[in-house]
């Protein structure tokens, strides 16, 4: 029997009809001027479509040509609702959409099993946001691909560097990771607070970069890490915050694109 893990946040963050969806992430990606080549890991952002959206479809369509050679994608993101320790894997055999369901690579996830700060635990995966909204993204993009799905709760950037040392592979894998950069400054704050976070995240420096940068710092701080040991670099493709997406300047919250290559 086939086990699921159903959306969270379909018709909260992105519409839960299938057809609105596909629509909307068709209009976004038509809308993405960015132009590199195809990225082995990007950052993306996870807020309500209207909001983080067009900062998202920046990276994603950098993966149009690798489409067909993207198999497994390894997806991480801060822990919102549940606090724990360590990395959290679900123990379910697919994550559901609108537009379908991704089926987990357990194989992929056999590699990582025996970490002793990597725990199988549904209860973090199930509320969560933080990777779900990444999903309609790659399903529109990608011709078929399983998922490698990472929470991280309390951690450190070495831990999640070394999950994915194990995970890294070839070009078939892709790894994302998801996350928003400030959080309800005013937008002159927010603004200046953001292009720090992205020149240390250009600089593939950790240490500049706090929970206070990034509600997925620990991720992305695991990330840099990895990127620089495989010698890559880092790009920003995007970004902007809430205040230029919904208008609404005096709490804002920050979206940032980036891509390694």
């Amino acid at each position: 029997m086939t086990t699921v893990r159903y959306p969270a946040v379909a018709g909260l963050f992105y519409p839960d009809d299938a057809v609105e969806l596909k629509e909307m992430l068709c209009q976004f990606l038509a809308a993405a001027k960015a132009q590199e080549p195809v990225p082995k890991a990007v950052i993306a952002p996870h807020a309500g479509y209207m909001y983080s959206g067009p900062v998202a479809a920046s990276v994603y369509c950098l993966l149009l040509p690798a489409k067909d050679r993207i198999r497994r994608v390894v997806l991480i993101g801060p822990a919102h609702y549940v606090p724990f320790r360590g990395l959290a894997v679900p123990s379910v055999d697919a994550f559901l959409t609108p537009l379908g369901s991704v089926a987990i690579d357990h194989k992929a996830m056999a590699q990582i099993a025996d970490l002793a700060f990597v725990q199988r635990l549904d209860a973090a995966h199930r509320p969560e946001h933080s990777l779900e909204v990444q999903l309609p993204f790659l399903q529109e993009i990608l011709t078929e691909f399983k998922l490698v799905p990472i929470v991280v709760g309390a951690a450190k950037p070495e831990e999640v560097a070394e999950a994915l040392e194990r995970l890294w592979d070839r070009e078939e894998t892709l790894i994302v990771v998801s996350s928003d950069l400030s959080h309800y400054l005013d937008y002159q704050t927010a603004t200046r607070k953001d292009a720090a976070t992205s020149q240390a995240i250009q600089s593939l420096d950790p240490s500049q970069i706090s929970a206070d940068s990034a509600c997925g710092a620990t991720a992305i701080g695991g990330l840099l890490l990895a990127a620089r040991k495989h010698g890559l670099i880092a790009k920003t493709l995007d970004l902007r915050n809430s205040g230029d997406t919904s208008g609404v300047r005096e709490r804002v919250v920050g979206y940032g694109a980036y891509g390694f290559f």
